[in-house]
């Protein structure tokens, strides 16, 4: 019985066999250093990478971006305002199933134990920081904004210190 892999002896070939060597100064190191693949790219000078985002906040190494121009880190206060809402209401097809049913059997007035929770609002960040002062707003997509927004906050305050 013959193999099914006529191609059993060959190696597998990946890719081309000249590929061009990476970059170095992007996670690479230089050809001939030796040294050890970095984990991500090499910093840029003046302020870094971006390490977290607010609506249009970035924070970076050292400082603020804001629409409004950049403002230094350190000594940041940040503040946040919930101007948000959560309402809850029985949602009209509820209510029509409940009469529907009701005329058949009194089970039907469980459907008006249905809830529907609906957010609306924003959330205020401010930061204020070397005399110049942002503001932004960040749309609530539900009850959960707020601590998300929060969180965001506390970890840019531990930045600022």
């Amino acid at each position: 019985m013959s193999d099914p892999n006529p191609y059993q002896d060959e190696p597998y070939k990946w890719g081309p066999a000249q590929q061009q060597p990476p970059t170095p100064g992007y996670g690479y190191p230089a050809p001939g250093s030796g040294g050890a693949p970095t984990p991500g790219p090499i910093q840029p000078a003046g302020g870094g990478a971006p390490l977290m985002s607010i609506g249009d906040i970035t924070v970076t190494g050292d400082s603020i971006i804001t629409p409004a121009g950049t403002l230094p880190l350190r000594g940041a206060v940040w503040t946040a305002t919930d101007m948000s809402r959560t309402e809850e209401k029985i949602p009209t097809h509820a209510i029509v199933l409940a009469v529907v049913f009701f005329v058949f059997c009194l089970l039907g007035l469980l459907f008006l134990l249905m809830k529907e929770k609906t957010t609306t609002g924003f959330v205020q960040v401010t930061v204020t920081s070397g005399g110049r002062h942002h503001s932004t707003m960040i749309p609530a997509a539900g009850p959960e904004t707020f601590p998300w927004v929060m969180g965001q906050i506390n970890y840019a305050r531990s930045l600022s210190i």
